[in-house]
């Protein structure tokens, strides 16, 4: 991707606080998890700031965080010793962090992009890929190659599902509230990203669209709206949606991480398997009822309003 030149970077590292608040105007505090609010995302700002006195992209950012994720695995893969784990485990943790740096990059330098936003999603879903490969190859040896690889599939499948119904709440939240333009917003239009990178876009769109129900109906009335309707509105969408947020929590990667670590401290990844492919298969099921029951309260509440 050509990103268009960035402003001085000195000059913004200088704006302290505030530009550092300006970028984290992204993250409401509603979106924000414990792990997230107090040690990932901190973290991920600092880098940030770091890396905008440097000529290091977003994109960079973004490959760092997949590469993260192989090392990780290859360690899982080599080391069978408690500090082996342990040092994977901390590794794959760094990928949470390249992950929130590369959103802040591109806020401190103005280089925000839904091409960006795909490929950050293509070296997550890249380097998870191979993660689960890897531990599927290690639980085969255990339990035999048929039954380690349907659970493996399986828990990568739940997976690819969760994140959406996860990110799709999260992102069309920030749209509806904060006026925040994501990648379905933009693929309607002249900001969908070109080639390949726009059926990546589709494709997670389309996906969201599944797991989301009711949340292009809601885009239309944030969008329809006087502005006077459009801030009664937020309001209504802000207390019923932040409800779902919270049922969503367990679906984000954060948790995942940790599971798959103390899973390999135990010796195998089978528990990892197990957590993602039952137990936030089930956390998906009651999320997805929840957000549709809202948006539905949202719709109903819309008429009333105008």
């Amino acid at each position: 991707m050509v990103e268009p030149a960035a402003p001085d970077a000195s000059s913004q590292a200088q704006t302290g606080q505030t530009t550092a608040g300006a970028a984290l105007q992204g993250r409401p505090p509603e979106l924000e998890d414990w792990l997230n609010g107090q040690i990932y995302h901190p973290l991920s700002m600092r880098l940030a700031r770091a890396l905008a006195l440097t000529p290091i992209t977003p994109n960079m950012v973004s490959i760092a965080g997949g590469l993260s994720i192989v090392l990780a695995a290859l360690v899982y893969w080599f080391s069978t010793s408690w500090t082996g784990v342990l040092l994977a485990l901390i590794i794959h943790i760094s990928w949470h962090v390249f992950d929130g740096a590369d959103g802040d990059l591109a806020r401190l330098t103005k280089r925000t992009s839904s091409t960006g936003e795909v490929i950050d999603g293509i070296c997550d879903i890249v380097g998870h890929i191979i993660l689960y490969v890897m531990l599927g190859v290690i639980l085969a040896q255990d339990i035999g190659s048929f039954t380690a690889w349907i659970l493996a599939v399986g828990a990568g499948a739940g997976r690819i599902v969760q994140a959406a119904h996860y990110e799709v709440q999260r992102r069309q939240y920030q749209y509806w509230v904060y006026d925040k333009t994501w990648l379905r917003v933009a693929a309607k239009g002249e900001g969908k990203p070109p080639g390949i990178f726009g059926l990546g876009a589709v494709a997670y769109v389309t996906l969201g669209r599944l797991f989301a129900p009711g949340g292009q109906h809601v885009d239309e009335l944030v969008e329809a709206g006087s502005p006077a309707h459009k801030s009664a509105l937020r309001d209504v969408i802000r207390e019923e949606t932040v409800p779902v947020l919270r049922s969503t929590y367990l679906l984000s990667a954060n948790y995942r991480t940790l599971v798959c670590g103390i899973s390999m401290l135990a010796g195998s990844p089978l528990y990892f398997f197990m957590f993602e492919a039952v137990g936030l298969t089930l956390v998906l099921v009651i999320s997805i009822l929840t957000a549709s029951r809202a948006t539905r309260r949202i719709q109903h509440q819309a008429k009333s309003l105008r």
